[in-house]
């Protein structure tokens, strides 16, 4: 009990020097996120509705992007109000390779993010998470120890499992809530459902219990032939039944990241989402040449982008940001 009373203690303190800096950040205005009666609200009771940027994976060539001046640039141009860091486990060079490089990355990126008073997401971005239960356990375990109090830090535990049973994905969830609950006992924590993300309507007919503050991720991608009234169809019943959701990745393009930028369908997308008054992070912060891209090749690697070095769908995402999170 002392050692997380003083985890607490510091996290109190942590807070109060930020929040002297602004009382207009998202999180000095929504305060700790907490789960009631199905849905994400804020400090009053309120719906927040996040919206919000992912990084690419913490691999590759969108590792450049994991510093403090592109959350910086985030926050006060595009005015994100959440963001995503998607810590890559697998395959070379993730976590599982190089545990501490990793966990800089993601230390860079949070602690801007609290410095700039927006919400952030770490993420266990990994397809294959039940086979790799102890490393999460003992990744989460060291946050949840760094990060406890800190209204502005969410924990996602599982990136989309694949095509994989929701007992599987609901035993491993469980086991990891309860590591991260041993030292932060409030923070809001994302878990996975089965088929990427998609299959909220069977996790809400058996939903995790005896822990709070616990969501549910749900993706999309806007474009994608299969994501359209049918996946809409899912989520609305898991809301209609009580499932508290948060769109952790949601891009312009299909799944693949490529394909078209459909902008009737992204609108109709969007529109779903602000009925739903549901909380989004955008995919993706890279200069990777495809769809769903939000970077043209050579952007910058901190920030500072000019209309001429975003894609289509980072000006789209960027004007929408701004236009929503006045």
């Amino acid at each position: 009990m002392k050692k997380v009373t003083g985890i607490f203690l510091f996290g109190v303190l942590f807070n109060a020097a930020l929040f002297a800096q602004s009382t207009k950040t998202p999180v000095a205005v929504n305060g700790a996120l907490r789960v009631e009666n199905g849905k994400i609200i804020n400090k009053d009771g309120a719906e927040p509705q996040l919206r919000g940027i992912s990084f690419s994976w913490s691999l590759w060539q969108g590792r450049k992007y994991y510093n403090p001046a592109v959350v910086n640039w985030l926050a006060n141009d595009f005015k994100a109000s959440l963001i995503r860091a998607s810590m890559g486990v697998q395959p070379d060079h993730g976590y599982l390779q190089e545990p501490a490089l990793q966990k800089q990355l993601i230390v860079n990126v949070v602690d801007q993010a609290i410095k700039d008073g927006i919400y952030v997401l770490i993420d266990w971005h990994d397809h294959h998470s039940n086979q790799h239960l102890a490393q999460s356990k003992e990744f989460f375990a060291e946050m949840s120890k760094k990060y406890a109090g800190v209204p502005n830090v969410i924990y996602e535990i599982w990136n989309e499992p694949e095509a994989i049973s929701w007992d599987t994905v609901k035993n491993y969830a469980t086991q990891v809530i309860a590591e991260i609950r041993k030292n932060d006992a409030v923070n809001l924590i994302v878990v996975g459902s089965p088929h990427w993300d998609q299959d909220v309507d069977v996790v809400a007919n058996n939903p995790i219990e005896g822990f709070k503050n616990i969501a549910y991720s749900f993706h999309f991608y806007a474009s994608d032939p299969n994501h359209q009234e049918q996946l809409r169809a899912k989520a609305d019943l898991a809301i209609k039944k009580g499932l508290p959701l948060i769109i952790t990745e949601w891009g312009v393009g299909e799944a693949n990241g490529n394909g078209k930028f459909d902008r009737n369908e992204v609108k109709t997308w969007m529109r779903w989402m602000e009925d739903n008054k549901l909380s989004w992070a955008n995919w993706n912060i890279t200069d990777k040449e495809e769809t769903t891209a939000l970077l043209l090749p050579g952007a910058p690697y901190n920030g500072g982008w000019t209309d001429s070095q975003l894609t289509s769908a980072g000006i789209y995402i960027r004007e929408k940001l701004r236009e929503l999170n006045k």
